[in-house]
């Protein structure tokens, strides 16, 4: 028989073995450092200058130092030293850093979506790929234009040239002075995502559209009505899908 366990290494109490708490304290200190996994970074190829009792760290490739040999293993602080904690199929590991769980797939510490299989929120995520690459996704890029002047304000955000796009959403954040209200759009099509909008704060409209292809980068304008704009400020959301092509 092994003289530890199949999964975690722990080490057996051996019959006629002397000492045993040692051999036993050995095994708690090892599920101390493994059990309920959190670790403060991932991104450390060296141990820190000052380390705490407790700390655990993800050591990052290139690994020096005390830790040289140890990459992307789970470096473990334990009465003065560092204890190696070599990761197995499953681990899975808060990283306080990120706020963001990882999964250890048997070769990389992943993100949580990617090893399951989900979407993460973000700003612009992939829904689809395929083997050779090619992709299809979700985007929304968001942009405050303030403060408003003038007969009309451009973004510097813009619809992608070979984007599909949803809509066009905004909020009034700031009371918009000058104009009675204004109308949401791209240049030619001044109101293609809503008309005639409000200029007190919280006044919000989704300009849903049916989905249409962009061929080349698009700003959005916002169009004042009645008299120039003297102030004032808007947020505006662009929702798109997204694509890439496949590799070679």
């Amino acid at each position: 028989m092994s003289d530890t366990t199949t999964h975690l290494c722990l080490p057996y109490l051996l019959a006629a073995q002397a000492q045993k708490h040692v051999t036993h304290n050995e095994a708690l200190r090892l599920l101390d450092a493994m059990v309920q996994l959190s670790v403060l970074d991932r991104t450390r190829p060296a141990p820190p200058a000052s380390p705490a009792d407790g700390d655990r760290h993800l050591v990052a490739p290139g690994a020096t130092g005390l830790w040289t040999g140890w990459d992307l293993n789970v470096a473990f602080r334990v009465d003065g030293a560092w204890m190696r904690l070599v990761p197995r199929t499953g681990w899975l590991a808060w990283i306080a850093a990120e706020q963001a769980f990882a999964v250890w797939n048997g070769s990389a510490w992943t993100t949580f979506a990617d090893a399951f299989g989900w979407i993460a929120p973000g700003p612009n995520v992939t829904i689809a790929r395929g083997a050779g690459g090619g992709a299809t996704g979700l985007a929304v890029q968001e942009e405050l234009l303030s403060p408003l002047s003038g007969p009309s304000h451009g973004s510097t955000i813009v619809i992608p040239d070979r984007a599909i796009v949803l809509g066009v959403s905004t909020r009034t954040v700031e009371a918009i002075t000058g104009a009675t209200s204004f109308d949401c759009g791209i240049p030619g099509e001044l109101g293609k995502f809503g008309g005639s909008l409000g200029t007190a704060p919280g006044s919000s409209n989704i300009g849903v559209i049916g989905p249409q292809a962009f061929y080349a980068d698009t700003p959005i304008r916002l169009t004042a009505n009645g008299a120039d704009f003297t102030g004032g400020a808007v947020r505006i959301a662009v929702h798109t899908l997204t694509f890439e092509s496949p590799g070679a």
